[in-house]
């Protein structure tokens, strides 16, 4: 069940809300407690949401009963204590009482707790730290909570007050369209209930950059450029190969970016002749759409939106599509290992309203849906590079190797194949060390493996020529 559907459910009257709820799949945004439990016994899931996205809990459901708070009216005053009795620094949230019939069929009421996204990093009062992660409340290692304080930093840039921007500067039609698409009774409710306003009433940077009339005029740099080139390598100056009218900027609120970017790239992205599920021929994109559209919407929800001077680029080669985003994987994650990377988002009002208008899932699977979609057409897998303040994907139209081949050769042969394909010529020993992430005797292990199966070969005057570089076999 969506976000859409549980704030549908908590309107829709005393007889349904309870078991709307009780059907409800708890998600990264919505979680049941039981009323029965302890106050102190909270506090991990009041901290979960505020170190994530914010979210709803909903005290008073359990083992699909509805319970209430009808046998313990007593206990409503120690939940709404909570964030200031058990979390530090306390949790911001607010309370709300709904109207339900409880599982004896008398009228009741369940405890509804909206948290908001924080800028802190939050523990509860035993020292523990959580964050949510689809339907778990994750405690956090040491090194976790290290990389969550990195990230958090000093506030979410998507929360500060847009300057001089209200409700005026936004597009009333797209607005509209979000408030009817969440069943909301006013655009200023919805905008508060996912803090796109402040407290003061004033829209935020995520609130404009989402719904803004023109977010350009603040945000300059919040555009898509799409380019297509001629060659496999982008060449400069007057050799430089993007194709006449095929040099694109997109720009506008969030939505329509990502609408127009999608639509413009499908245009462009070459095709190939291939055998079609039905059994024909026709054209195939060189990649598939869901991995490069899973990569652009990545791109456009997780930038950072606080760098100025850089902007999302996806490229389009005859065999590879590259989408560079401004800023960095969270905390001290590695490119090297993109699957192992822990959910967080960088912003996290945007994240959640792109989830509401199916934008985005933002169930964490972002980066596992890209590679899930490069391996069901037989392709390598995505290479992800970091440089000092961007991230750039790489979906490269080359087949992977054989399975039987890739389970002679050590973890990690595939990744050096991928590195050589998408640098289109052949690279020194230390620049495939640096894109890879290991070491260089870990590197070389896999760079001789994979030279004795004929897949790579070394070109150098000697065996100590520190000149040398590495090239892939024709056909490799």
């Amino acid at each position: 069940m969506t976000a859409k559907e549980i704030d549908q459910a908590l309107v829709a009257g005393a007889e349904q809300v309870g078991s709307l709820l009780m059907a409800a799949a708890e998600d990264q945004w919505f979680d049941r407690k039981s009323s029965r439990m302890a106050a102190k016994d909270l506090a991990p899931a009041l901290v979960a949401f505020a170190n994530a996205e914010g979210g709803t809990v909903v005290v008073g459901l359990h083992s699909g009963k509805v319970q209430g708070f009808a046998a313990n009216t007593a206990k409503l005053n120690d939940f709404r204590q909570a964030p200031f009795d058990y979390t530090r620094p306390p949790v911001r949230a607010e309370f709300d009482e709904v109207a339900c019939v409880n599982e004896a069929g008398d009228a009741d009421v369940l405890l509804v707790i909206r948290i908001d996204p924080s800028e802190h990093v939050h523990e509860t009062q035993t020292g523990d730290c959580y964050l949510r992660v689809g339907d778990e409340s994750r405690r956090l290692t040491f090194t976790q909570r290290q990389e969550l304080q990195y990230d958090k930093g000093q506030s979410q840039y998507d929360g500060q007050p847009a300057k001089d921007i209200d409700l005026p500067d936004l597009d009333g039609n797209l607005l509209n369209h979000y408030k009817k698409a969440m069943s909301a009774s006013s655009v200023q409710g919805i905008l508060q209930a996912r803090s796109l306003r402040t407290r003061k009433g004033e829209v935020t940077n995520g609130g404009y950059l989402l719904f803004g009339r023109t977010p350009g005029d603040l945000f300059p740099e919040a555009y898509v450029r799409v380019l297509r080139f001629l060659d496999t390598e982008r060449g400069t100056g007057a050799g430089l190969n993007v194709e006449e009218g095929a040099d694109l900027r997109i720009e506008g609120p969030i939505p329509h970016v990502v609408q127009r970017a999608s639509m413009e790239i499908e245009k462009l992205v070459p095709k190939k002749r291939a055998l079609l599920p039905d059994g024909t021929f026709g054209p195939t994109p060189i990649v598939p759409r869901d991995a490069w559209l899973e990569g652009l919407v990545n791109a456009v929800i997780h930038r950072s939106y606080s760098i100025a001077g850089d902007h999302i680029r996806v490229e389009i080669y005859p065999n590879r599509i590259e989408i560079e985003s401004p800023g960095r994987f969270p905390g001290l994650a590695s490119p090297s290992k993109p699957l192992d990377i822990s959910r967080f988002a960088r912003n996290p009002r945007i994240a959640r309203v792109c989830a509401d208008l199916r934008i985005g899932q933002e169930l964490g699977e972002g980066i596992k849906r890209i590679f899930a979609e490069m391996r069901r057409v037989g392709l390598t897998d995505p290479i992800y590079r970091q440089t000092a303040g961007t991230v750039r994907l790489s979906l490269v139209n080359v087949p992977s190797i054989d399975p039987r081949l890739a389970a002679q050769l050590p973890s990690g042969s595939q990744r050096v194949l991928a590195i050589l394909r998408s640098a289109g010529g052949s690279l020194g020993t230390g620049d495939i060390v640096d894109a890879l992430q290991m070491s260089r005797p870990a590197t070389m292990t896999r760079l001789r493996a994979l030279q004795n199966v004929g897949l790579v070969r070394r070109i150098g005057k000697s065996q100590k020529d520190p000149r040398a570089v590495w090239e892939l076999v024709d056909g490799s």
